[in-house]
């Protein structure tokens, strides 16, 4: 089975260590890209601003996103992901610090496939990490991306 990779959008430089050294351990044949605010998970996704959009998705298990970003919020980026037939399919993991209940709504309601609020104690975020490794890259199925129909 090919190895799935995973995109973490996180803007805190300590969460994104502790979090690539989580997903490592889960799943060390799986990269991870790790990207610090929405624009640059815009950009990865969908192109630059010129328009140059030549990435190939296929290979992505699944999207580790930040509700709190810099430049572009984490559920304006679950947004745009939803709204394009390029990325709709794309399993998108709302993991934050957030507890507030209308993140966890709004994320729901745009589409989020799941909402993590980040364990503090590093014994308990690892454990969090692999057991969301190994579901989302090992149990869950990806289609290739723009087989997915689409709704509406």
């Amino acid at each position: 089975m090919d190895a799935h990779s995973i995109l973490v959008v996180e803007d805190n430089p300590d969460d994104q260590v502790l979090t690539i050294r989580a997903l490592k351990s889960a799943s060390e044949n799986s990269p991870v890209i790790v990207l610090e605010d929405g624009q640059e998970a815009l950009n990865y996704l969908f192109g630059d601003d010129a328009g140059h959009s030549c990435r190939n998705l296929d290979s992505l298990g699944v999207v580790l996103l930040d509700v709190k970003l810099p430049k572009v919020s984490g559920l304006e980026v679950l947004k745009q992901i939803r709204c394009s037939p390029r990325t709709n399919w794309l399993p998108v993991v709302m993991v934050t610090s957030s507890d507030e209940p209308a993140d966890l709504l709004d994320a729901y309601r745009l589409g989020a496939n799941s909402f993590i609020t980040k364990q503090i104690n590093y014994r308990e975020f690892t454990e969090q990490m692999t057991v969301l490794a190994r579901y989302w890259l090992q149990i869950n199925k990806v289609p290739k991306a723009g087989s997915a129909p689409s709704i509406g």
